[in-house]
């Protein structure tokens, strides 16, 4: 196709709104890159959301194009690790804030940037994993990597991207995972998943004076961060780890933060989606087509269109989105 749709915020440079709308765009317009893939399906995450919205400060230049993830096919290529028909997928390196992203029916990436989709897989699953499930493996592989306890593994954030798949990927491993959420009707949606306990988010939420508490956690994976984080390090298991992925929580952590790794050797996993090797990131799609369940990631699944992203831009920012939403960007 000549001209094709895309999500694009424009700024006003006098007012310093932001807007974002579909429009028409050509080949011409795409940036730089060795390959140029025909996109079928994109995501919505939290940085999505800060890059469609009024403050926009993810995007350093505009027009921009969000989306931080897409899976299609080749269309055209100057390396020779890709060829036209060729599935691919694409997560980190700043695309969506940097380089234009997935919102959009076609991209032009750098080669490098890109993973071969592994056999099981198609473009709409790979998606309904996308970066929060890509994510969530690493979370897991770390956890594996390290070493993990008797007890439950801790699941905070369970409700959203990362912590639903997680939840998934963890219960079919065989794990008893609890799930944690400040939400009791998500309660059947974590059961689903796999989640064998429901933690009130409140029981983590709690400050305590105690430098430490009872061993309860064989490992966890922390999407949330702040006070939670600090809670959950307490009552670690000894020589069991914290795969911490965001701070929706904050960046401060409450407590005699010296204890917990002194004292019982926890580790605290710092999880980058971002920088990922190329090594990394084949392997930790590898494990995905091979350990997540398919049947509980669709039901983590809501379909979206470009149109629909403004709106969905904003829901994410409020905590109004559940599981995986996946844009189909030629509906």
């Amino acid at each position: 196709m000549s001209e094709f749709n895309a999500l694009v915020v424009t700024k006003d440079e006098e007012s310093g709104k932001t807007n974002a709308g579909v429009t028409k765009l050509g080949l011409d317009d795409l940036p730089d890159g060795k390959v140029t893939v025909a996109v079928d399906y994109s995501t919505v995450n939290y940085k999505d959301g800060l890059c469609i919205g009024p403050g926009g400060g993810l995007v350093r230049n505009y027009p921009h194009v969000p989306g931080i993830d897409f899976a299609g096919t080749v269309e055209s290529s100057e390396d020779d690790r890709y060829k036209p028909g060729d599935k691919v997928v694409l997560t980190g390196w700043r695309v969506g804030e940097a380089h234009w992203g997935g919102y959009s029916q076609k991209a032009r990436v750098k080669a490098d940037w890109l993973v071969p989709l592994p056999s099981g897989l198609d473009t709409r699953q790979a998606m309904a994993v996308g970066t929060a499930g890509f994510t969530a493996m690493l979370a897991v592989m770390a956890l594996e990597d390290q070493g993990l306890g008797k007890g439950p593994v801790l699941v905070t954030g369970a409700a959203g991207g990362v912590g639903s798949v997680a939840t998934a990927i963890l219960a079919n491993l065989g794990h008893e995972v609890a799930a944690v959420t400040g939400r009791p009707e998500q309660e059947d949606y974590l059961k689903s998943l796999g989640a064998s306990r429901i933690v009130p988010r409140e029981e983590l939420t709690e400050v305590t004076r105690k430098p430490l508490e009872g061993e309860v956690w064989g490992g966890c994976v922390d999407a949330v961060g702040g006070a939670m984080l600090g809670r959950v390090l307490k009552q670690m298991e000894y020589g069991t780890s914290v795969a911490a992925i965001g701070l929706a929580g904050g960046a401060a952590i409450e407590g005699a933060m010296i204890t917990p790794f002194i004292l019982r050797g926890v580790n605290l996993l710092g999880i980058d989606s971002v920088m990922q090797p190329y090594e990394n990131r084949l392997r930790a799609w590898e494990r995905i087509a091979k350990d997540l369940p398919m049947d509980k990631l669709e039901a983590m699944v809501q379909p979206a269109t470009l149109a629909d992203l403004p709106q969905l831009g904003k829901d994410i920012l409020g905590g109004q989105v559940k599981g995986r939403v996946v844009v189909d960007v030629n509906a």
